[in-house]
């Protein structure tokens, strides 16, 4: 009897196998994921004390920077968000491609409605053939300041790095900390009419580190034994600013480039604009000491002001006297232009990769600021503009405005009024884009308004080409493209040039953030394969809010492989 009962368990373990097995098979390209990790965020607010003042910050579990989330390549992640603070949130989950998971991607009114007070919201999203250093962090308001942290995806069990592996693995958050109430702040620096203030510090790991006011303390270590190598997943999550960052004495070996693995490329110095995320490899060969790792400015726009001070946290050996001097780490001037060049000129994907070779879907982005003209009764409160005007920022003369609704749902349910399709695919105007902008400030500066977005069909081959302007300023801009990652296969001074360009069809890197060149213009490839509603825009949150972004639709292909999912049930109303 208990053979035949042990022969039917085996004959029926054996069907569910197959069963599975060949379902497993159908479905190989459907995002379900190897295995599922759980997270549980509660938006919360948390008193901390930094740069002699006691205030009340947003956080994610009472933690600045936020929790890491963990998880291994093709994993199904599940992160539950409660919302405990008296402010709007969600959560965007930056360089995830979620794939057949749009709902799930997190910017305001753009893909959902925030998670107001006292609700809750689950993110569900795959991370198919993704692994690497990304980040997570608030997409409404200003909040990304104190609300983000890190995502590590390691590889599939049993698949190596493609480098040496490292004794220990290190998170470094480049961050800006302010004082200011930072919901508060937007609204202020909005009715201005003028630029933001300067962040009243750089943070490492929310450390601002000794050059600042009460932070002798406050200062984020790695100690390290001579002779190991290390591997820092460095982010930046700053809100206005890139940065510069490099360690006194040591080369940093990079190694991976906004997820994705590059050729070793070894520097001194690297920039990282807001949103970027890079591996690199350090090796302690240097005589036992307290060597400094230094985050600096970048800005390349002119007459913007900026905070000088530089955040500093301590790359010590073991060995070392706790109270040694350090030396300083040698960061590059704040607006040299060519170290960041260097850096980008090295970054090449680590093997040859399909780059679209065919364009199905050609268009042309210029990207700038604008002054719009002051109509306030009250100039002097409303008009802090160039010459009197009101800051706007856009893409081919177009400022985006917001919509009241997530624009998700209304293109998915067919709600009209919200949103036009009518985004142009070139400039409407032509000129010297970088040296013969308009410079009749504020009169001949004027941009478009509107919620006007850029339909693509499934399957197209894209090229863009985004061209910064001297409209008010040249500036490098942090451009991040939602749901997808590109082949950056061009970019270079002046204005874009399609006889002269010099394009890397064979291993150019591939990334989710491209920082268009200051006066110049970069050239990105990528397949409109994953249908939905994806924001672009400047990841300098000052640019954004003043609408230097845009709305791609991708649409529907062909059968529930390349459809849009119905949205969740406990998806946020406006």
């Amino acid at each position: 009897m208990a053979n035949l009962v042990m022969t039917s368990f085996t004959l029926w373990l054996s069907l569910v196998i197959l069963y599975a097995t060949q379902t497993m098979h159908a479905m190989a390209f459907w995002p379900g994921g190897r295995s599922t990790r759980f997270y549980d965020f509660k938006v919360q607010t948390k008193k901390i004390t930094k740069l002699c003042y006691t205030k009340e910050i947003v956080t994610i579990n009472e933690m600045y920077p936020g929790p890491v989330v963990y998880a291994q390549e093709d994993d199904r992640v599940i992160i539950k968000v409660t919302n405990e603070s008296p402010y709007n949130a969600t959560i965007h989950w930056h360089g995830v491609r979620q794939r057949l998971s749009c709902w799930s991607d997190g910017p305001s009114y753009i893909t959902q409605c925030p998670i107001q007070t006292g609700q809750t919201f689950t993110y569900e999203f795959t991370l198919l053939q993704q692994k690497g250093t990304l980040l997570w962090h608030a997409h409404v308001s200003w909040l990304r300041a104190t609300v983000h942290g890190a995502i590590v995806v390691y590889p599939k069990t049993g698949v190596p790095y493609p480098f040496m592996y490292p004794y220990e693995e290190h998170i470094i958050i480049l961050g800006e900390y302010w004082l200011r109430d930072l919901v508060q702040l937007e609204q202020a620096v909005l009715a201005s009419g003028g630029g933001p203030p300067t962040a009243d510090a750089f943070t490492i790991n929310g450390h601002p580190g000794p050059n600042y006011n009460c932070s002798s303390d406050d200062v984020y270590k790695i100690d390290v034994v001579p002779g190991k190598t290390y591997l820092l997943r460095l982010i930046n999550a700053g809100l206005n600013m890139e940065n510069f960052f490099a360690i006194a004495n040591h080369k940093l070996t990079i190694v991976e480039a906004d997820a994705e693995y590059t050729k070793p490329f070894s520097t001194d110095r690297v920039m990282l604009g807001p949103g970027q995320t890079v591996n690199v490899l350090v090796k302690a060969n240097q005589p036992i000491g307290r060597y400094s790792m230094g985050m600096g400015p970048y800005m390349s726009a002119q007459n913007v002001p900026f905070q000088s001070i530089k955040s500093v946290a301590y790359f010590q050996y073991l060995g070392a006297t706790p109270y040694s001097l350090a030396l300083p780490a040698p960061l590059p001037s704040f607006n040299d232009n060519l170290a960041v060049k260097t850096v980008m000129d090295g970054l090449k994907s680590l093997d040859p990769v399909p780059v679209p070779k065919e364009i199905d879907s050609n268009l042309f982005i210029t990207i700038g600021l604008n002054v719009q003209k002051c109509n306030s009764k009250t100039p002097q409160q409303n008009c802090q503009g160039v010459n009197g005007g009101i800051m706007a920022a856009s893409m081919n003369n177009i400022s985006f405005i917001k919509p009241s609704v997530s624009l998700l749902e209304a293109y998915y349910r067919h709600i009209h009024g919200y949103y036009s399709e009518d985004f142009p695919g070139v400039p409407l105007k032509f000129y010297d884009f970088v040296n013969g902008a308009p410079n009749t400030i504020p009169i001949d500066t004027q941009s478009d308004r509107g919620t006007r977005t850029k339909v693509l069909e499934f399957g197209s081959r894209v090229q863009l080409i985004l061209q910064d302007t001297g409209t008010v300023t040249t500036e490098n801009h942090p451009i991040h493209l939602h749901g997808y990652s590109f082949y950056v296969v061009g970019y270079g001074t002046g204005n874009y040039n399609p006889q002269t360009a010099n394009f890397n069809l064979v291993d150019p890197p591939y990334m989710n953030t491209i920082g268009v060149p200051a006066g110049g213009w970069a050239a990105i490839r990528f397949v409109a394969d994953n249908p939905g509603v994806w924001f672009m825009h400047c990841h300098l949150e000052i640019h954004l809010s003043w609408g230097l972004s845009v709305v791609f639709i991708v649409k529907n292909g062909q059968g529930e492989l390349e459809t849009l999912p119905h949205p969740p049930a406990d998806l946020p109303r406006c």
